[in-house]
């Protein structure tokens, strides 16, 4: 298994979110950001977000370089040769350098192939790795369009960080109500009341396990277990449940949701599964084989830290649908804390039947 230290990769943020929410709107303010000035940002029209005021020089064809340095490419072709195109140019000196990609989906687009490029795709996954999936979300409309489109719920499902914009627009009750549907969503993923489309960068970036600016891997925050369990009814936070990063100005009370919000879904469940021995992981692989073979399009994403018998390292996992990044092995346990914790976020598959799976065919587990 490959060891996450010294990852040199470039880190790619997919900024997502449905027709309307503000997306562009953030975009073109995170453009202005001086932090932002060694980033590559994929977008599809120049036009769309307004850059003109914005240009020093065009470098390529479809590529410009902005006042603070940024750089922006229109994504003329599909992505994968999108991504190839500035990886090559960027090593072949006729682009400038960058340390970070933004790619920029259409509002009705399906994050998951996005994901699984940067997962999976030998091309692709050799130069770059995943670092948020951030999602904008419409607090007046936001409840509608994810009890309404399929896209909007996996934008949301798939996310590292959820942004409520036009917050100012909407009433109290309204953004309440859209920030316990999206808990019930996505209940591990950080969120965040975006002002006027502002945001510091700082807040979108480095989600990801492991970070090379970081010593060790941020097991806690990436798994964020404590979130799941408070989906759990009757769950109380016991000393196993540890706290990820702050969830943005609307704090989660587990007591204050119903089953309203879980009724406009789309069957979307949210759990995670944790066991205390070490596990096999010819059983805990052929498990996922089994699960990607028989639901995969119904395994939305699944992240996970395994502590395995034999091994003195934990191991992470990540997938999504059928796709999942090669098993990589850690330099240590972070902490004292050496449980297996996986993280499902399912379409369709209730939490007890992945838990009664995993009893049958791995071990001892709790949801």
């Amino acid at each position: 298994m490959p060891a996450a230290a010294n990852d040199s990769r470039i880190p790619v943020a997919v900024l997502t979110g449905f027709l309307g929410s503000g997306k562009t709107t953030l975009l073109r303010k995170l453009l202005v950001e001086p932090s932002m000035n060694r980033t590559a940002v994929l977008i599809n029209e120049f036009g769309e977000i307004g850059l003109d005021h914005l240009l020093v020089k065009s470098v390529l064809e479809g590529v410009v370089v902005l006042q603070n340095g940024c750089i922006c490419c229109t994504l003329r072709t599909d992505l994968r040769e999108g991504i190839a195109n500035i990886i090559d140019s960027r090593y072949s000196g006729t682009f400038p350098e960058f340390d970070r990609i933004v790619v920029e989906t259409t509002g009705l687009a399906d994050p998951a192939p996005i994901v699984q490029l940067l997962l999976n795709n030998p091309l692709v996954s050799h130069y770059l790795r995943l670092d948020a999936v951030v999602t904008t979300v419409d607090a007046v409309n936001g409840s509608q369009q994810i009890g309404e489109h399929v896209e909007a719920v996996k934008q949301a499902a798939l996310a590292d960080r959820l942004l409520m914009t036009k917050t100012d627009l909407a009433a109290a009750d309204t953004i309440a109500q859209l920030d316990r549907l999206l808990i019930s969503l996505n209940p591990g993923a950080a969120r965040h009341v975006v002002a006027n489309g502002e945001i510091a960068p700082d807040a979108l970036f480095g989600a990801a396990l492991f970070d090379p600016s970081r010593k060790t891997a941020d097991v806690r925050r990436w798994i964020n277990e404590r979130a799941y369990r408070a989906q759990v009814p009757g769950n109380g936070h016991d000393g196993h449940a540890h706290d990820g990063h702050a969830q943005g100005r609307h704090a989660h009370d587990p007591h204050a949701h119903d089953h309203t919000e879980h009724a406009h879904t789309n069957g979307i469940r949210a759990c995670c599964l944790t066991s205390d021995e070490p596990l096999s992981w010819d059983a805990v692989s052929a498990w996922l084989a089994r699960l990607r073979k028989g639901a995969g399009q119904d395994l939305l994403r699944v992240k996970g830290i395994l502590n395995l018998i034999g091994e003195n390292a934990p191991v992470a996992i990540h997938g999504v649908h059928h796709v999942f990044h090669p098993p990589v092995q850690l330099e240590s346990w972070p902490d004292a804390d050496q449980r297996s914790r996986i993280v499902f976020i399912t379409r369709g598959i209730e939490p007890s039947d992945l838990h009664a799976s995993f009893v049958e065919h791995v071990g001892d587990a709790r949801i």
